[in-house]
């Protein structure tokens, strides 16, 4: 369980921010991220450039590939991933389907309640949890 969530997390989040790179076109706005154009950006009323950098690079996206894989090496490791982790994600994730219900939120919820339940089975089998971790 806790493998099948990690690798959702990272199929999820990869999908999300390669697809608002390249299907939705944010990366023709690079010139302008590179260029300092954004230094001087008003984030209350963000230019095209700043909102395709917010929607893609610099979105929830390439930090839960991150922590996506952190799961898998820990499963690979067997070390039980530490609940916050999935309890965090699961705090993003129903805020994000209350401010925006017509998104794939449903997917990583998936991932959440699978690392939660393989969390609790792991460690009621005995498996280690990461350090820190243990209440």
């Amino acid at each position: 369980m806790i493998k099948i969530a990690g690798w959702i997390m990272v199929v999820y989040a990869a999908a999300h921010t390669l697809g608002a790179l390249f299907v939705v076109g944010a990366a023709r706005h690079a010139g302008a991220w590179f260029s300092g154009e954004l230094w001087h950006d008003d984030l209350a009323d963000m230019s095209p450039a700043n909102s395709a950098l917010w929607l893609s690079l610099d979105s929830f996206g390439p930090p839960v590939v991150v922590i996506g894989l952190i799961v898998l090496w820990m499963d690979r490791r067997g070390i039980t991933p530490p609940p916050f982790i999935a309890w965090t994600l699961g705090v993003l994730t129903v805020v994000d389907a209350v401010i925006l219900f017509l998104t794939p939120w449903p997917i990583l919820l998936v991932a959440i309640v699978l690392l939660l339940v393989g969390a609790r089975r792991a460690t009621a089998a005995g498996q280690p949890e990461a350090e820190g971790a243990r209440s």
